[in-house]
């Protein structure tokens, strides 16, 4: 983790860590009506210190936070999360996303930037090569955000994850480097 971790003109990452359950807990909870039924992140501290120590201690896991950018401080609120979850080195160098907006931060395009963000990270300093998203069909802000990205869908995967109590049919989504290099092509040629 030793690695800058890059910002936005409007947000910043930072990694996530135990001390941060306070305030990522009462912003789950704020969040509720804005999650259910995609998402279930931590609403106490004992359920967020489980949350974070598995990404905290798990070298195959990063958790990252997308903190508004404040001007006087470099970082404010945290406007949402967003994790690098399975990943595998070697000839595989994959990774998935799970992410998640708080709403006071939603449709202002700063998870947009958090996850362009997270993308940079994920092909530059962890030398991944290609990330997955998981997303259930009638997510269509998720599947938004997958798209925005050039995440392409590869898949349909029926009973994919257990979400709320039951197994849950799941797009998969995918980014490779190539993907970035070729868009990055594209629009430095348009420009």
């Amino acid at each position: 983790m030793a690695a800058h971790l890059p910002e936005g003109p409007r947000v910043a990452l930072r990694h996530i860590a135990l001390a941060d359950a306070e305030e990522f807990t009462a912003r789950a909870r704020e969040s509720r009506e804005l999650h259910r039924p995609w998402l279930f992140p931590p609403l106490t501290a004992e359920a967020f210190a489980a949350y974070a120590g598995r990404l905290v201690d798990d070298p195959t896991g990063h958790g990252f936070l997308v903190c508004e950018r404040a001007p006087e401080s470099g970082s404010g609120a945290v406007a949402g999360f967003i994790n690098i979850n399975n990943i595998v080195q070697g000839g595989f160098r994959s990774g998935a996303l799970g992410y998640g907006v708080f709403a006071h931060a939603a449709r202002r395009g700063l998870m947009a930037e958090g996850l362009g963000l997270v993308v940079r990270y994920a092909f530059g300093p962890l030398a991944l090569h290609r990330l997955e998203i998981n997303v259930q069909p009638g997510n269509a802000a998720s599947i938004a955000l997958a798209r925005r990205a050039g995440f392409r869908l590869e898949g349909y995967s029926p009973d994919f994850l257990h979400v709320d109590g039951a197994w849950r049919d799941h797009e998969r989504w995918a980014l490779t480097t190539e993907m970035t290099a070729a868009a990055a092509g594209t629009a430095f040629a348009q420009s």
